[in-house]
């Protein structure tokens, strides 16, 4: 099985107690994603909710051809303020570990996103991604980008 690796950088001009407020809080990951996705958090929680280790989050997703699909993952680790990670316990990936970090800059934060998966079927999952999945992962964390932008201001530095 072949792993995937995705670093992506982005700074914002807000506070780090605002970006955390923001990044943890499970319902928020809807304001972000792209709306053809059909992303809907699941899960019983509610804008109050922050995330902690051994956080369960359920959501249904249409990550291509609009054909739906439940996902769940759980918030492995927390370090207030400074990261944390997802990893999928169900979905379409053979492996999913995010790691979204938060460093306070001048002017804002920078926030990095550390991501590894990996596509179930060996060569067909290879293919796939390829083809399909790792272009659509990548238009994800692009629209994330602008929506971020729309919603915090552009970093000015």
């Amino acid at each position: 099985m072949k792993t995937y690796a995705l670093k992506l950088k982005q700074n914002i001009p807000v506070s780090l107690d605002e970006a955390w407020e923001f990044f943890s809080a499970p319902l928020n990951l809807a304001k972000i994603t792209p709306p053809e996705m059909n992303f809907i958090v699941t899960s019983d929680y509610n804008d109050d909710t922050r995330m902690y280790p051994g956080m369960i989050i359920t959501y249904k997703i249409s990550p291509l051809f609009g054909i739906k699909l439940n996902w769940m993952t759980e918030i492995t680790h927390v370090q207030d303020h400074q990261y944390f990670v997802d990893e999928q316990r169900f979905g379409p990936y053979a492996l999913w570990h995010h790691q979204h970090h938060f460093k306070e800059i001048p002017g804002g934060v920078e926030m990095t996103d550390l991501l590894h998966y990996a596509i179930p079927y060996g060569i067909i999952g290879r293919l796939s991604n390829a083809l399909l999945v790792g272009k659509q992962v990548k238009k994800i964390f692009d629209y994330r980008v602008k929506a971020v932008e729309k919603l915090f201001g552009k970093y000015k530095g």
